[in-house]
C-alpha cells in the first residue's frame, strides 16, 4: 500500500478517535436537539400563564390625565396627593408612583418614586408612562388611531428586489445570518483544533523520538501531505456533520417552537462555500502548523507559537457585531481577502450582505496561492529541521537555510 495512503489512514483514525474531535463534532446537534426537547416537554405539561398586572400609582398636579390607564400589563392608578400615593407604595397596594408636575408642558420633567434601587428606569416602564401622558395630551384633539399611531408612528418593512425588479428569494435580515455565524464559530473553533492536533501530533513524535523512525521509511513530503490529507478528512467529516445537521435542526425547531425561528434561511451557496472556506482553510492551517511543528522542540513551545496565527481566526467574530452597521466597511474587505482570517470573515459576511464576484474571487484565489506557497516552504522545512532538537532556530536562520535547502 502507498506508504502516504497509510499515514493518512494513521491520522484520520486517530483524530476520530480523539474524544475533543467527538465532543467537538456532536455538541451542538446533540445541545439543540435537547433543548428543542425541552421545550416541547415544558410546553406540553405547563399552560400558559395569566399575564401578571402591574399597578403603579400617579398624582395628577396639572389635571387632565384621566384616561387610558391601562397600557399592556400595566395599570395606572390616581391618587390626589403624594401622601396618598406614598402611603399605597410602602403598604403595598402599588408598585411605584409618579407625579405630573403643574409644569409639566413645559418642563416635560415627571418625578418618580419608587422603594427599589435602580441604576435608571425600565425602558417598558418608560414607554408605558409615556404612552399613557401622550395618550391624555392627545385625547381631546385628535382620534383614537391618531393617537396611536403617534406613539407609533412606524412599522417600516423592508423587501428586497432583483435588479430586474421582482421580489428577491433571498431577502436578508437576522434570519439570514443566524446559519452562517453559527457556522463560522465553529469553523473557528475546527480550524484551531486542527492545528492544535497536527502541531501537538508533531511534537509528540519528536519527543519521543518515533519520528526518526518514520523518516527512516517515508519522505518528509510523503509524511507532511499523509498527516495533511488524514487531519483533514477527519475536519470534513466534521463539518459535514455540521452542515446536514443544521439545516434539520433548525426546520425541526421551526416547526415545533416557530417563531423566528421560522424566519431562518440558508444563503445561496452556503453549503457549497462552506464547504470550499473549509478545505482551503484546513490546507492553510495544516501547512502553517507543519512548519511551526517541524522548528519546535516540544509540544508545549509548537502550542505556544500556533497562538500567533490560531487566533487570528477570531478577529473577525470579535468584530462581528461591526459587520452588521457597517457591512462594506473596508476593514471587512481586508479581513476576506487576508488568508488566514478570510474563511472566518467570509462565512459571516455571506449571512450579511451581497460578496461582489470580485471579492470572492480575490478571497478564494490568494487563500489558494498562500496555502501553495506554505506548502512548498513547510516542505523545505521538514527536510531541514524535522531531526532537530535543542534549540529552536531563529527567524533569520530559518530563512539562510530555506535558501540552502
Amino acid at each position: 500500500m502507498n506508504k502516504t495512503l497509510l499515514i493518512f489512514r494513521h491520522e484520520f483514525l486517530h483524530t476520530i478517535k480523539r474524544i475533543g474531535f467527538v465532543v467537538m463534532t456532536l455538541v451542538v446537534p446533540v445541545i439543540a436537539l435537547l433543548a428543542i426537547g425541552i421545550y416541547q416537554l415544558v410546553t406540553t405539561v405547563t399552560e400558559p400563564s395569566a399575564v401578571e398586572v402591574t399597578t403603579i400609582g400617579y398624582v395628577d398636579e396639572l389635571g387632565g390625565f384621566d384616561g387610558y390607564t391601562t397600557q399592556g400589563a400595566i395599570e395606572f392608578a390616581r391618587y390626589d396627593t403624594r401622601d396618598e400615593a406614598t402611603q399605597a407604595l410602602t403598604s403595598g397596594d402599588i408598585s411605584e408612583y409618579f407625579v405630573i408636575p403643574h409644569d409639566y408642558i413645559l418642563t416635560g420633567l415627571v418625578n418618580r418614586y419608587t422603594l427599589e434601587k435602580q441604576l435608571e428606569t425600565p425602558p417598558s416602564m418608560v414607554a408605558a408612562i409615556k404612552n399613557f401622558l401622550t395618550s391624555n395630551l392627545l385625547s381631546d384633539r385628535v382620534s383614537r388611531d391618531t393617537a396611536i399611531r403617534i406613539e407609533a408612528p412606524l412599522y417600516v418593512v423592508v423587501t428586497r428586489l432583483t435588479e430586474t425588479g421582482d421580489i428577491a428569494s433571498d431577502q436578508g435580515g437576522y434570519g439570514n445570518a443566524i446559519v452562517p455565524g453559527i457556522f463560522a464559530f465553529l469553523l473557528a473553533f475546527s480550524l484551531n483544533f486542527s492545528a492544535s492536533y497536527f502541531v501537538q501530533g508533531l511534537g509528540e513524535e519528536k519527543e519521543n523520538r518515533l519520528i526518526e523512525v518514520l523518516l527512516s521509511s517515508v519522505s518528509p513530503r510523503q509524511l507532511l501531505i499523509g498527516k495533511i490529507l488524514g487531519l483533514g478528512a477527519a475536519g470534513m467529516v466534521q463539518v459535514a456533520v455540521w452542515l446536514i445537521s443544521l439545516p434539520l435542526i433548525l426546520g425541526l425547531a421551526s416547526a415545533t417552537i416557530g417563531g423566528f425561528f421560522s424566519t431562518i434561511e440558508l444563503p445561496p451557496n452556503f453549503v457549497v462555500l462552506g464547504i470550499i472556506y473549509f478545505i482551503l482553510g484546513y490546507l492553510l492551517f495544516a501547512v502553517l502548523s507543519a512548519g511551526v511543528g517541524a522548528i519546535s522542540t516540544g509540544v508545549r513551545e509548537g502550542q505556544q507559537l500556533a497562538l500567533v496565527y490560531t487566533l487570528f481566526a477570531f478577529v473577525p467574530l470579535w468584530f462581528s457585531s461591526l459587520l452588521f452597521v457597517f457591512p462594506s466597511s473596508p476593514i471587512w474587505k481586508v479581513l476576506t481577502i487576508f488568508p488566514i482570517t478570510a474563511p472566518i470573515a467570509m462565512m459571516l459576511k455571506l449571512g450579511v450582505t451581497d460578496i461582489p464576484a470580485w471579492e470572492l474571487a480575490a478571497s478564494i484565489i490568494i487563500l489558494a496561492l498562500s496555502i501553495i506557497v506554505l506548502l512548498f516552504l513547510s516542505i523545505k522545512i521538514f527536510r531541514v529541521y524535522l531531526l532537530m532538537y535543542g534549540k529552536r532556530p531563529g527567524l533569520g536562520e530559518i530563512i539562510r537555510n530555506l535558501r540552502n535547502a
